[in-house]
């Protein structure tokens, strides 16, 4: 079941980074960010409420989102502050790189994790893992000779750093959310994380993008950046469940 529901969560963060591509091409990528953050917090915003004003409705489901304490408070702005340097470098890599080469890059991230998991939390991987992880490795070296052919070179263009960089930082969160996970409830991690990278999105917005604005790409509102919000909130959601 556990392992179902991984599949399911990658399916829609590929349904995510597609429509991502889509909101950042030709866009300023801060406001889109921005509205990326304040739609996934909105959208669990009902069971927030629910879960305060009655609480029996939802108690004992994933859907409850019960009181954190100021600990966990912290810890989940830890998180917010990781899972944001990756979405921003992510999202100027992804504006400036085609899929092709963002996506595999991307896809690395899970054997970081892996190699994490090993590392940090004791885990062992069978000969199936190590198999895939090797496999892994070549094709990323594949992909740098792959990527020459359009242009790209992956040891000096700057958005591939950024990709990488995105990539890894996922990495530190993908191990950190198994410490959380371990120890707080998972829809409160995933509302109050949305919550908090919105608040540090505005800052980001009204300090440094909206007073220069004018000399840098225009926003244009898409509506595939509702649709950035709705399947990363899903994916998310399964994925910490999961987890769990």
């Amino acid at each position: 079941m556990w392992l179902t529901l991984a599949f399911v969560s990658a399916f829609f963060l590929g349904c995510y980074d597609i429509c991502k591509k889509k909101s950042v091409d030709g866009n300023a990528v801060i406001p889109v960010l921005f509205f990326n953050t304040l739609f996934c917090s909105l959208l669990l915003l009902p069971l927030v409420l629910i879960s305060e004003i009655s609480p029996d409705t939802l108690a004992g489901t994933t859907g409850y989102v019960p009181s954190v304490s100021l600990e966990a408070h912290g810890c989940i702005f830890m998180k917010s502050i990781i899972v944001l340097v990756s979405w921003i470098f992510g999202y100027f890599a992804v504006k400036h790189l085609p899929l092709t080469i963002t996506g595999p890059v991307n896809a690395t991230r899970p054997v970081m994790t892996l190699l994490g998991a090993l590392f940090i939390f004791g885990e062992r991987l069978n000969l199936y893992q190590w198999t895939g992880v090797i496999i892994t490795v070549i094709s990323f070296f594949l992909l740098s000779f792959s990527g020459k052919k359009e242009g790209i070179s992956f040891y000096r263009n700057k958005w591939v750093f950024f990709m990488i960089l995105a990539a890894v930082a996922g990495a530190v969160s993908g191990l950190y959310d198994k410490f959380l996970m371990q120890r707080f409830s998972s829809t409160a991690v995933q509302y109050w994380f949305n919550t908090y990278q919105c608040i540090l999105m505005m800052v980001v917005l009204f300090t440094l993008w909206y007073p220069g604005r004018k000399k840098t790409t225009p926003f244009r509102w898409r509506w595939s950046i509702v649709s950035v919000s709705v399947f990363l909130t899903i994916a998310d959601f399964v994925y910490f469940y999961a987890l769990t």
